[in-house]
């Protein structure tokens, strides 16, 4: 399989024209020569870590990555929210570890090729990440890139964070998990994950994640002209090697560079650097935003943290975008939730899902659970088989 990460510089050209969309934006006028749109039909070379074989994590540790996932889908397709998680406690143990080896074997600081989808907040919305795969392709038909914010808020963490971890350890190369401020023992206890996995599991269990949560990366770059990270900028970042040099794992400080990254808003202010209305971190204005692109040589900030109305909202000249995947969030905001595409040729696109309440939620399962029935019985039946 083809693997996303690469150390190679190239330029970018950032066009976009998708639904709700008109703009068009042309931020360098290059175009990558990484990447196809077929993750098992190409190759590209890793980037300070050698390729990981996914077959040996899973033989090591006795998993059958394929049954869990299926597991999982057969949950979420089913509709029902259920008081036990359709994986053992042993299982779920077992996922968090070979995961954090996953992680801790790649960079904090990703360098990925194009293409790529790229995912905002999800928290918890279980059935809303089920239908951005459907919508964007199920792994491996496309390679993925999350900014974090898996758990809390959402019903369904659990399964959340645990059909992702399945993903990254089946596919360790084209789908990719950062850290949101939310990936945190701290935040989880008051948000609802520590609630959640008290009440559906154990405190073991809770304590695993956590363990996980200290071993995700921080940020990524796409081929070498966007940025892309949870909350954004920080006052402190002065070389690219300031984050790569982020030992892990760890926990989220209070204050300084890795609290920035997770924590940190772009606002509309006089000065390029402001307490933040959150009570943690910053809020950075244009100047900082442009200092930091002028300084790196990127075109793009990407990040999530912030609900936006249509899923997605440029700001600064489209120099920066928050992408928010979680549509009706918490069932009060009534947004979109948005995927933003980049294309191997650094085409920017997005892919939106719009809010739908509980019943046309189950409604939309019961639709698609049918029709993987149905697909699996034309398999199944199919001569080649």
């Amino acid at each position: 399989m083809r693997g996303l990460i690469h150390s190679n510089n190239d330029n970018i050209s950032n066009n976009d024209n998708t639904n709700n969309y008109s703009g068009d934006t042309n931020l360098n006028g290059g175009a990558s020569n990484y990447g196809s749109g077929n993750p098992e039909s190409s190759t590209t070379e890793s980037n300070n870590t050698d390729t990981i074989n996914s077959n040996d994590f899973r033989r090591r540790y006795n998993l059958n990555i394929e049954d869990l996932i299926q597991r999982l889908l057969d949950a979420g397709y089913s509709g029902k929210r259920t008081k036990s998680v359709c994986l053992k406690n042993s299982e779920i143990a077992l996922i968090c570890s070979v995961a954090r080896e996953i992680f801790l074997s790649q960079p904090t600081l990703l360098e990925l090729s194009a293409p790529v989808k790229i995912v905002g907040d999800v928290h918890g919305q279980y059935i809303d990440l089920i239908r951005i795969f459907s919508k964007c392709g199920f792994p491996p038909a496309s390679n993925y890139l999350f900014l974090g914010d898996y758990v809390d808020r959402g019903k369904q963490s659990l399964e959340t964070i645990l059909l992702l971890l399945c993903y990254k350890i089946k596919f360790p190369e084209n789908f990719f998990l950062l850290r949101g401020n939310h990936e945190c023992a701290q935040i989880t206890r008051q948000y609802g994950f520590y609630d959640e996995c008290k009440r559906r599991t154990n405190l073991k269990t809770w304590k695993l994640f956590v363990d996980t949560f200290n071993t995700l990366p921080i940020a990524a770059i796409v081929a070498s002209k966007i940025f892309c990270v949870h909350g954004g900028l920080s006052p402190v970042l002065n070389s690219m090697d300031e984050i790569r040099n982020i030992r892990r794992p760890t926990d989220v400080p209070d204050f300084g560079l890795l609290n920035d990254l997770l924590w940190s808003d772009p606002a509309d202010s006089p000065n390029q650097w402001e307490d933040n209305e959150r009570g943690v971190s910053y809020c950075y204005n244009k100047v900082a935003i442009n200092n930091f692109l002028n300084k790196f040589q990127f075109d793009l900030v990407v990040r999530a943290h912030m609900v936006v109305e249509d899923g997605y909202e440029f700001f600064n000249d489209r120099s920066l975008v928050t992408v928010f995947s979680a549509p009706n969030y918490c069932g009060e905001f009534d947004n979109w939730g948005a995927v933003m595409g980049v294309s191997e040729e650094l085409l920017c696109s997005f892919e939106l899902l719009d809010p739908l309440d509980s019943v046309a939620l189950k409604n939309l399962m019961k639709k698609g659970r049918i029709e993987r029935r149905n697909a699996m019985m034309n398999y199944t039946n199919s001569p080649s088989k």
